[in-house]
């Protein structure tokens, strides 16, 4: 049997989305800006795309930009605000947080180098939460963004993104400088509330690879009147915001995927009980992340006195797909940032692999990974040197 439980690093692409795709790889292959029949067709079909995920997020379609993925989406959102305020008689700051995906934490790090802009970085409780108190605290006069993930990539913690929304917004009420608010909801769509007046967000990303679409396809929600400047140049594509031919396969995808989302309480359930046998079944485990505030995907586990990829590697040799982190750091060898922001424990963080579910995991795929994991475990742990010392 071969069972992959690895979807926060990428899905398979949808059956429905290849067959609305097909027409845009071979006989509709027309560039969105030609004024020709063919050029007609693809500009139609972006629109459309564009609409189907305006209508996801409730937002207008004008508000929607198309990036390559995620990571430009973020890149996007933070240096083009912060690009857009260049000028002003005071440097900008940034509010983030230590457990975001490296493409928020390199992109601010990257204008706090150069001296665009000055950055505070949120340390997480121990289940991976940012509090609101935190966010409130850390707020200054100059403070112009903050982007904090919606649901975090690798131990799967939902943040309070709505609560944090309404803060912003009573606090721009007696402000000069209005502070705009960001969230990566890479790892959100398919499970969480999408609607960005609920969320009380002025940028939200989104990436098609995580939801069924292909790789290489992202979109950026920019509330109207939020200020942002480009940060690839070349054509008037996107609203001027985003230079280049756009990826018509990817758009088209994109927005087949976010109109096949809906509530799946399977996932959860099954994530559930994958959690509790674990737990109880292979001793000196532990969860990372919330238990409560948890993407009902994600199982991410400590496993005392091992190597998480050593763990991994037997896991792959019968057939089963899963992670030590987030799939963008994986030829790195340092621990995971975001369980050292949690735990500060480098042990914890080489030790910890996170499963995560889709919608057509079965409950015969999860008692197989069950059965092989514990026979692993015990397999490591025997020659573990930090477990027979425990002995």
């Amino acid at each position: 049997m071969r069972v992959y439980l690895d979807y926060a690093a990428t899905s398979p692409i949808k059956p429905e989305i290849r067959k609305v795709i097909e027409p845009y790889l071979t006989a509709d292959f027309g560039n969105p800006s030609s004024i020709h029949s063919w050029g007609r067709k693809a500009r139609a079909a972006v629109d459309e795309a564009r609409n189907q995920i305006a209508k996801f997020l409730n937002a207008d379609a004008n508000e929607i930009i198309f990036t390559s993925g995620g990571t430009e989406a973020d890149n996007l959102a933070i240096r083009g605000v912060v690009i857009a305020f260049k000028g002003a008689t005071h440097k900008p700051h940034l509010i983030t947080s230590q457990i975001e995906h490296h493409a928020v934490i390199k992109t601010c790090e990257h204008l706090e180098k150069n001296g665009l802009a000055e950055v505070t970085y949120l340390k997480p409780n121990r289940e991976g939460i940012i509090g609101i108190s935190q966010v409130k605290k850390a707020i200054k006069s100059n403070t112009l963004l903050i982007s904090i993930m919606y649901v975090n990539n690798e131990i799967g913690t939902v943040q309070p993104i709505r609560e944090i929304g309404k803060l912003i917004e009573k606090e721009n009420r007696t402000r000069k400088q209005r502070i705009y608010f960001h969230t990566d909801a890479v790892q959100a769509a398919e499970y969480q509330n999408m609607n960005v007046d609920f969320l009380h967000v002025d940028l939200l990303t989104i990436s098609g690879h995580k939801i069924g679409a292909p790789k290489g396809i992202g979109a950026l929600y920019i509330r109207k009147n939020t200020p942002m400047k480009e940060i690839i140049f070349g054509g008037e594509q996107e609203m001027n915001l985003r230079a280049g031919t756009e990826n018509v396969v990817g758009i088209v995808a994109l927005g087949k995927a976010v109109s096949l989302i809906k509530i799946n309480n399977k996932t959860i359930k099954l994530r559930d009980y994958f959690i509790e046998k674990v737990l109880k079944e292979i001793p000196e485990v532990e969860l990372n992340g919330s238990k409560e505030n948890r993407s009902p995907n994600n199982a991410n586990f400590y496993f005392k006195y091992i190597e998480g990829e050593s763990i991994l590697l037997n896991l792959d040799l019968v057939g089963i797909a899963a992670s030590s982190g987030s799939a963008c750091t994986s030829q790195s060898l340092q621990p995971s940032h975001v369980l050292m922001s949690c735990f500060d424990h480098p042990e914890r963080a080489h030790g910890s692999i996170r499963f995560t579910l889709g919608e057509i995991t079965t409950k015969e795929e999860i008692e197989y990974v069950i059965k092989n994991l514990k026979v692993i475990v015990n397999k490591l742990r025997e020659m573990s040197p930090l477990y027979k010392g425990k002995k």
